[in-house]
């Protein structure tokens, strides 16, 4: 078959499909790899098992969106370059298709609080870099449509130079988002490499709640959340960071002399008086309608003018360990029968305070045989623990921390276990301890109540192979736990 098309026709649409189909693929030169990682691209969400049905980026969020470079081009009648439409996130790879998908809920949304953002990328095979673009979506965008030229901004609203160098892992790409940008939107952070004719493409999706710029030149750097009780002796810090790192010139810090002030809004808004007093390029609280800002007892917004050289506050919490806290193992039997390795453990936990409890059972080799975590509040909570063992000593482990996390406390018993024990022993409760699984190593899958033996090398390599979001090699449970296990 002779087909005859210049570079243009098969850019613009070839009458061949054969043609067509050779349009999508990245040029072989490109061998450059790599992701956006601040704020995280939809395809590393993907990998991180955050974003679901994500086909093959789940595994290779480095090689996602890429294909040519030029991206705009090709708007308003002008030659294609960059991605299709409607394939930005893939590239135009089918094995990256699932990235194409676009809805209001199909992808998580990473909250952006602060319009001064440090895009960071990571680099797996690293190229040089012409540049680094940042595309926005439009005002009113339609996100039940696939991305395309239309869904963004004709211009980057930043462009980091990369003259032509190697660009480092974890630099950072300092931007402001604009003002009119709110609520649901899609960054496509675009990689220029500067030796092939490729660029990556990779969109992140965000959720922009950071405040535009208020009249007077004041702009957002933060806030006051306030959220944690505190306690007599506790201290509240705000610190001031810059472009260049902690700016402590501009930090504020108070702290809680009673009980009145400890309630959170209490402490926020003592909080934001003490930085309205130490500073007249800071200011913390709500604008109300003659432009002033004014603390509030809630959550207050810090502001800063240009000249003050912050561009965000962070608030630190240093609180004191609560010494009246108690915690006591109670209604615990000397020992307990099990039937076929199996016993209900009934016993009781004291507290005086609202706790997050980790009660643990170890055999006499220290080896855990029953787990479970509950939260209780103050007064007797009876528990009850599942335990799959064998007949002998046993010591029961509870660990409470404080609903504010301040501070922990932990009793420990010695119990027997008598009776009948399991006809299998195993090493770990799946998937506990799953960085130490080898060749031999036997685990109790818990959704079957049936134990496994990881096979010999090299299948044993599969038996670490294990997350929420791609479990193929979950013993029992997988499409391909047969590859790693044995079911004894």
């Amino acid at each position: 078959m002779k087909i005859n098309c210049n570079k243009h026709a098969v850019l613009m649409g070839c009458a061949s499909s054969l043609v067509l189909l050779s349009a999508l693929i990245v040029p072989k030169s490109a061998t450059a790899h790599g992701y956006l990682e601040v704020p995280p691209s939809r395809a590393l969400l993907c990998k991180n098992g955050v974003n679901q049905n994500c086909g093959g980026a789940q595994y290779e969020p480095q090689s996602t969106g890429e294909t040519f470079k030029g991206f705009p081009n090709g708007a308003g009648g002008a030659p294609l370059q960059g991605p299709f439409d409607g394939k930005i996130a893939s590239g135009g790879h089918a094995m990256f298709s699932a990235l194409d998908a676009q809805s209001p809920t199909r992808w998580q949304l990473t909250e952006i609080r602060d319009r001064n953002i440090a895009f960071q990328w990571r680099y797996t095979a690293v190229h040089p870099a012409t540049k680094h673009e940042y595309f926005i979506t439009r005002d009113g965008w339609n996100p039940n449509e696939a991305l395309k030229r239309a869904s963004f901004e004709p211009a980057p609203f930043c462009t980091v130079a990369g003259g032509n160098q190697l660009p480092e892992s974890g630099a950072k790409h300092n931007c402001v988002i604009p003002d009119s940008k709110t609520g649901h939107h899609v960054i496509l952070a675009v990689w220029t490499v500067g030796d092939t004719d490729a660029a990556f493409y990779n969109p992140a999706d965000v959720n922009i709640l950071a405040e535009a710029a208020l009249p007077g030149g004041w702009l957002p750097v933060g806030s006051i959340a306030p959220s944690t009780p505190l306690l007599v002796g506790d201290k509240v810090k705000a610190r001031a960071f810059s472009a260049e790192g902690e700016n402590s010139q501009y930090g504020v810090q108070v702290s809680i002399d009673n009980a009145q002030e400890g309630q959170p809004e209490n402490w926020s808004f003592k909080l934001a008086e003490a930085i309205n007093r130490a500073h007249t390029l800071i200011r913390a609280g709500i604008r109300d309608e003659q432009g002033e800002i004014t603390p509030i007892k809630g959550t207050n917004t810090l502001y800063a003018q240009q000249a003050s050289g912050v561009t965000r506050y962070e608030v630190q919490l240093e609180m004191q360990e609560d010494a009246g806290a108690s915690l006591s193992i109670s209604s615990l039997q000397p020992e307990y029968v099990l039937d076929k390795g199996r016993v209900s453990m009934d016993f009781a936990v004291l507290t005086n305070r609202k706790m997050n409890l980790e009660a643990t059972l170890f055999d006499e080799h220290n080896k855990q045989v029953g787990a479970l975590s509950q939260s209780v509040v103050e007064g007797s909570s009876p528990l009850k623990l599942d335990v799959r063992s064998a007949p002998g000593p046993h010591t029961l482990t509870l660990i409470g921390t404080t609903e504010d996390g301040r501070t922990t406390r932990q009793d420990t018993r010695s119990v027997t276990m008598t009776g009948e024990g399991a006809g299998i022993e195993y090493d770990f409760i799946f998937p506990e301890g799953i960085t130490e699984y080898t060749a031999g190593t036997k685990v109790l899958q818990p959704k079957t109540d049936e134990v496994f033996e990881c096979k010999p090398f090299p299948a044993s390599g599969y038996c670490k192979q294990y997350a929420p979001s791609a479990n193929g090699f979950e013993p029992g449970v997988g499409a391909h736990w047969h590859m790693a296990w044995d079911k004894l």
